[in-house]
């Protein structure tokens, strides 16, 4: 599904070196790690948007960066999806409205099931601006889900969420996973959440490594 092999980044600095990762579908990793240590870096080398300085990714035995702009553009509409710290949701647009955009695009329907799971089956016609953070990262993750994405890449997906509802919201996104066959790589703060996934690597000293 996706193989991650010697990456290596920086910016100003060295971020991290000799990074190694495979994911199997519908394998849950977390990824953890001290603020600064590039776990968000390391999660945009994986999802296409940044070339690491060294290295190569692999999705469905495809060499990622070595795809034309055209062909990866296609990867992120058919096989990944992404859930960002920051919402990105429309602000002019009802929830239903930025769900909609991304049914289209992806030539998806809506799924009511799992916005009643997300439990914003009341809301979803209410402008985005109205909702709360937890509300607006409920219907960023449902935007992502109706895409029936393959791979999933999140980068703190409950961070605006208590223990209780963070739980939940994980507990959706492993349903989905088991459902269609998908595979999830989180990057998260908060080590109780990381210990549900089926694996956790930390990012400390410059290297990723297996945690638990």
């Amino acid at each position: 599904m996706l193989k991650a092999i010697n990456l290596a980044h920086k910016f100003d600095y060295l971020l991290f070196e000799s990074v190694d990762l495979e994911v199997k579908p519908k394998e849950k990793i977390a990824i953890v790690g001290s603020s600064g240590s590039g776990k968000s870096t390391l999660l945009h080398i994986l999802s296409t948007f940044l070339k690491p300085n060294r290295g190569e990714v692999f999705i469905d035995e495809r060499n990622i960066y070595s795809l034309s702009e055209e062909e990866l553009i296609k990867i992120r509409r058919e096989k990944i999806g992404i859930v960002f710290q920051f919402h990105y949701l429309f602000s002019t647009f009802s929830a239903y409205e930025n769900l909609k955009v991304a049914a289209l695009l992806s030539n998806k329907k809506i799924d009511f099931k799992l916005l009643k799971r997300l439990k914003i089956e009341n809301v979803i016609y209410q402008n985005v601006q109205t909702l709360s953070g937890g509300q607006q990262q409920r219907v960023s993750i449902a935007r992502v889900l109706s895409k029936k994405p393959k791979i999933i890449f999140a980068d703190e997906p409950t961070g605006n969420l208590d223990m209780e509802n963070a739980l939940e919201v994980i507990e959706v996104m492993f349903e989905y996973c088991e459902k269609n066959n998908a595979s999830l790589i989180t990057v998260t703060h908060d080590i109780e959440i990381a210990k549900k996934f089926d694996k956790v690597y930390e990012l400390k000293n410059k290297r990723l490594n297996f945690w638990s």
